[in-house]
């Protein structure tokens, strides 16, 4: 199955349905041990406390013993509720090969939404670009995931990114805690995006940030010199291959770096995902970094 799993594969594949059934059912296979989204009564290991995580987990016969703040950590296996962020500005149709960036996103968002629903999670979806382009809010009742996928089908790319526009509209209708799933290229300064995410994690929620790049963004073949353009203000820029094998790849490296400094420095995960990368590296990577946090 897990020749099923490669990008330029799952770019046949017409149905998100059938890309989510796929990709899980590969995936899975590959497995000791399904991944868990949720969380349940049944307990796990003890965590220490970082602000933002809801006091009512905290064991205070622990902190009365110890002066310490550590919360009791439980196995995933009661439904949760886990909302997709989905990035679908100008910028994610950009493509080197075979598979754009937006269309490698759907396939995640699509992944993570048929895993989710598979655990009988609440699981939704916002769809924004420079505003929110469509929202389905998270449910665990009968045909949501057949909204949530066509949701994700649906996405088109748009203009521009304003990050805080799908985190205000989230935390208006945010009831309860659980998985946000961030899925963009985050082309934007690291400090200004991480600012508009991590409120959702002082609201105790489990955010994920999925940095989906082409891999040209990280290694540029140029021969001659190139007149770029912004694919979301239009803008053009004439650079030359000694610029972008030097001094771009080492800003976007620091731009990388910048990124998941910030992002692990207010608590949230960050896994990048190359475009040209089987999804199920991306996937594995992230679920190893959530087991070692558990």
């Amino acid at each position: 199955m897990q020749q099923f799993l490669d990008p330029v594969v799952l770019a046949s594949i017409s149905s998100m349905d059938l890309v989510a059934r796929t990709v899980v059912d590969g995936f899975m296979a590959g497995l000791h041990r399904s991944p868990q989204f949720g969380f349940s009564q049944e307990f796990a290991e003890y965590r220490a406390y970082t602000p933002g995580d809801d006091l009512r987990h905290i064991d205070w016969n622990v902190f009365a013993r110890t002066e310490r703040m550590f919360l009791k950590r439980f196995h995933g296996d009661t439904n949760s509720q886990l909302l997709i962020l989905l990035d679908a500005s100008g910028s994610m149709s950009f493509k080197s090969g075979a598979v754009s960036k937006l269309d490698y996103a759907r396939f995640l968002a699509a992944s993570l939404s048929y895993m989710g629903s598979a655990q009988r999670d609440a699981t939704g979806v916002i769809v924004f670009d420079d505003r929110v382009r469509n929202y389905i809010p998270p449910s665990s009742r009968q045909g949501q995931l057949v909204r949530v996928l066509h949701a994700i089908e649906a996405a088109q790319p748009g203009t521009t990114t304003d990050f805080s526009k799908p985190f205000l509209h989230f935390q208006q209708f945010l009831h309860r805690r659980g998985i946000v799933a961030v899925i963009s290229d985050f082309y934007d300064d690291p400090d200004r995006v991480i600012g508009n995410i991590e409120p959702l994690r002082y609201h105790g929620n489990d955010v994920a940030l999925f940095h989906v790049v082409d891999p040209v963004e990280l290694e540029p073949k140029f021969t001659d010199p190139v007149v770029l353009e912004d694919m979301e203000t239009k803008t053009t820029l004439e650079v030359s291959p000694e610029y972008a094998n030097n001094e771009y790849r080492a800003r976007f490296q620091r731009h990388i770096d910048a990124l998941r400094t910030a992002a692990q420095r207010s608590g949230l995960d960050y896994t990048m995902m190359d475009t040209s990368r089987p999804l199920d590296q991306g996937l594995r990577e992230y679920l190893t970094l959530r087991q070692r946090k558990m």
